[in-house]
């Protein structure tokens, strides 16, 4: 089940971070099924992820996320929740790549702090110093042991227990 939360007050008036959608309806944002920030779809019960927004390719029955009103300036014309500024200010990601542990910021701000606070890696990962550009603190377990270099001090080779 997906979690929704409402963007409008009391009256059912679209609060002011919330962008309006085609029909007066606000964009809503929800919780997908894998724990990350999540779109709602029009027909309140499918809720994608926020980086499907805006990608060219309609994910929502009806192609409200592919809608002129939502993608014509992006990340601007976008709901604040879908959005998430990297430690460039120039820079921005989709909020679900927030914490995902690959290097979406290419500073991997979108994975330390202060721009983000995020948890030490979870039971799929191995922490240690990448030497791959694309992971920040930790590397999936199933690169440990097959034989080529992840980590600077190569304790995945040697240390990790593998996935």
């Amino acid at each position: 089940m997906n979690k929704i939360f409402p963007q409008e007050d009391v009256n059912g008036n679209v609060a002011p971070e919330t962008k309006a959608l085609p029909g007066g309806k606000g964009a809503r944002a929800c919780v997908t099924p894998t724990n990350r920030t999540g779109f709602l779809c029009h027909d309140r019960r499918t809720c994608i992820p926020a980086s499907s927004v805006c990608d060219g390719v309609r994910a929502c029955a009806h192609g409200d996320d592919e809608d002129e009103s939502l993608c014509r300036d992006v990340p601007r014309s976008l709901p604040a929740f879908l959005v998430a500024h990297c430690g460039d200010p120039a820079s921005w990601i989709y909020s679900d790549q927030r914490c995902d542990g690959t290097n979406n910021c290419g500073d991997c701000s979108d994975e330390r702090s202060p721009v983000t606070v995020c948890p030490s890696c979870g039971p799929g990962w191995w922490r240690c110093t990448p030497t791959v550009f694309k992971y920040c603190d930790c590397i999936p377990r199933t690169l440990c042991r097959d034989r080529v270099q992840h980590c600077s001090d190569w304790s995945d080779e040697f240390s990790c227990p593998g996935p």
